[in-house]
């Protein structure tokens, strides 16, 4: 009897594996990852043996990629919140914080110029703050701690600080969600409207689904922003419905992303997909620079999808978009100097993204660098790719000179591009037997992400020595 039952699922897992060929050769070029993903899902409806003859499949495609297991380091990196925070300003006026109902009134009476200063301590917030007086250019308001670490604000609400006037600035805080549920804790910050020169830098986030959102409201756009020196991470994986993304900028022009520590955005709800950060609704102008994104660092092993860095995210309602039509997600977008690693998706991925600037990237572990649709198009240079280069659905992208990996090599099993490295488990980025030099000068940044200069002939990737980015400590 158990002859039938054998020979019935080896003729199914033949079925299945003639499925995803079918798979592969319908939708054009999908890693090995994505496909074990997607065998994955379509098993979870399935009980007997076309259930189990999909999950053996999916374990044999996944194996070929060779999911790195991440150790669960404390990085001390020259991204992130830094011990010595953003510098005192000098301040027309300083405001002195000690408490919740301290703080609500220095804003309420906030003037251009004005630093509110929080006194160190922590404690609960349970309904938003509004930051909704304007500063000026020449004089932002600045809300603050003196330096990180020293004030904690835990969240147990939808919104902590909700910015809807001009040119705030952030410095130096702990915010913390700790909502019961995760869809309570929706942003630690919301910048909308007329918020435009905002800027955060040397925060914390941890705890929340979409820590910095960003949006349009009555056909205003919080245009000019920077998010720079931040940390934001999850403790856990979010259940919920809502979008996970802890950078999400809809409509919003010419924000900079650069030197923030993005890690460990996992959703368990809904379709489980998720962007490290990412700009669309006809958005143009965003920089994302020297970044580190660590999809999955100490959560790992969840189903679903996790994306780095995106321009063009998951697409948008025409609604809001900031020309109400959406005919590109993103113009003009530059992906630059950044280390994107352990990703069950693609680690940059170009969405309705046209004219975007892709160079100088290290993507470790990771479904690759992915176009898609007819409005993408991208000039690649110099990037370092442990995975394939992917143009889909009619996208394009122009570039001769970057390291990746072929599709094929892939499903073989091998990966190149990440033997390059001492150990990328351990978030040792070193190089194994010094780095690969492009024969010709690059039009990239004069430093790399460890602050180093680059040569004439650069190293492909995001960093020339990565021993001069970091030292790792134990959890």
């Amino acid at each position: 009897m158990r002859w039938p039952r054998a020979l019935g699922g080896l003729l199914l897992a033949g079925v299945a594996l003639g499925g995803a060929a079918l798979l592969l050769a319908s939708f054009g070029e999908v890693p090995p990852r994505r496909l074990a993903d997607a065998l994955e899902r379509r098993a979870r409806g399935h009980d007997g043996l076309a259930g189990d003859a999909a999950r053996l499949l999916a374990r044999a495609v996944g194996a070929l990629d060779a999911r790195l297991a991440p150790l669960p380091l404390r990085p001390a990196w020259a991204v992130g919140v830094q011990p010595q925070g953003a510098a005192a300003v000098p301040a027309l006026r300083e405001q002195l914080a000690l408490d919740d109902a301290q703080l609500r009134q220095a804003l309420a009476q906030a003037r251009p110029g004005d630093v509110i200063t929080l006194l160190p301590g922590a404690w609960r917030l349970s309904a938003p703050l509004d930051a909704n007086r304007p500063g000026r250019a020449d004089a932002p308001i600045t809300l603050r701690a003196r330096r990180p670490g020293e004030v904690t604000l835990e969240v147990d609400t939808v919104e902590a600080l909700r910015v809807s006037a001009p040119y705030w600035h952030v410095e130096n805080l702990v915010l913390r969600g700790v909502c019961r549920e995760h869809s309570d804790c929706e942003h630690a910050l919301h910048v909308s409207g007329d918020a435009r020169g905002f800027q955060a830098r040397h925060n914390e986030l941890s705890d929340f689904n979409a820590h910095v959102k960003v949006n349009g409201h009555d056909g205003r756009f919080p245009d000019d922003g920077l998010l720079e020196h931040n940390t934001l991470a999850n403790s856990a994986a979010r259940r919920t419905d809502n979008p996970v993304t802890p950078v999400d900028i809809v409509g919003a022009s010419r924000w900079t992303l650069r030197a923030n520590l993005i890690a460990d955005f996992v959703r368990e709800a809904a379709d489980t997909t998720s962007y490290g950060a990412f700009a669309k609704g006809a958005a143009e102008g965003t920089r994302m620079l020297g970044n580190v994104v660590l999809c999955e660092h100490r959560l790992r092993g969840r189903p679903g999808s996790r994306v780095g860095l995106s321009l063009g995210g998951g697409g948008s309602q025409p609604y809001a978009c900031r020309d109400r039509r959406c005919v590109v997600e993103h113009d003009a977008g530059l992906i630059e100097g950044n280390l994107i690693a352990f990703c069950s998706d693609a680690g940059i991925d170009l969405n309705g993204a046209a004219r975007s600037l892709v160079r100088h990237n290290t993507l470790v572990d990771t479904g690759g660098l992915s176009a898609r649709t007819g409005a993408s198009s991208a000039e690649l240079d110099g990037n370092l790719v442990d995975g394939a280069l992917l143009a889909r659905q009619g996208a394009s992208l122009h570039g001769s000179d970057d390291l990746a990996t072929p599709l094929w090599r892939l499903y073989l099993g091998s990966h190149p591009q990440r033997a390059l490295f001492a150990d990328p488990a351990a978030l040792d980025f070193a190089w194994r037997d010094g780095p690969p030099r492009r024969a010709a000068a690059a039009a990239s940044a004069p430093t790399d992400l460890c602050g180093a200069s680059r040569p004439a002939a650069p190293a492909y990737g995001a960093f020339e020595d990565f021993r001069a980015c970091t030292v790792l400590t134990p959890r």
